[in-house]
């Protein structure tokens, strides 16, 4: 999983992201540039276009629903099952397939949520902000399910108003 949270987990507010953070943009696009991305109907209608250079999969549960550019899966189970039986690249394969490939959930919050049961990696952006008008918060990360691994801090600047870190974790 991959996300940007304020302290309090926020996510967002009116299907859009809290914060113009740059840094965190670039962030996001490094790690999962070449891989993987499973997103919500949601995201993807905010988002508007498929990711480039990655491989797009949304979840939903509208039978009706299409979009060019992304395969559709209606659970996470059969959104793996995607991975598993492609005979696309490595970097397409599920992560269990291939050490060097990672499938990013990328949101929104319902597929955060659900998607935790799922992740064995978190890479989040802590952004040392608060939004009280946030209407999607990420979920809980459970130190003893979750445990730090790295953490790379930086200060706000003239492009990223707020401090922020960027933090993986990696389940037990």
């Amino acid at each position: 999983m991959i996300a940007g949270i304020g302290k309090n987990n926020e996510l967002g507010k009116k299907n859009k992201l809290l914060w113009n953070m740059p840094a965190d943009m670039a962030h996001f696009k490094e790690k999962t540039s070449g891989h993987a991305v499973i997103m919500g109907q949601k995201t993807f209608e905010s988002i508007g276009k498929p990711l480039p250079n990655r491989r797009n999969v949304v979840l939903t549960r509208d039978k009706s629903f299409k979009a060019e550019g992304v395969e559709i899966a209606y659970s996470f189970e059969e959104a793996f099952s995607l991975f598993k039986n492609s005979s696309r690249a490595s970097t397409d394969t599920a992560r269990h397939d291939s050490a060097e490939s990672e499938i990013f959930i990328i949101g929104g919050a319902e597929i955060y949520k659900q998607g935790m049961a799922f992740a064995d990696k978190l890479y989040i952006t802590h952004i040392e902000a608060e939004d009280k008008d946030a209407d999607v918060f990420f979920p809980e990360i459970i130190p003893i399910v979750f445990g730090e691994t790295t953490r790379e801090t930086h200060k706000a600047d003239e492009k990223n108003p707020y401090d922020y870190s960027f933090v993986e974790y990696e389940r037990f």
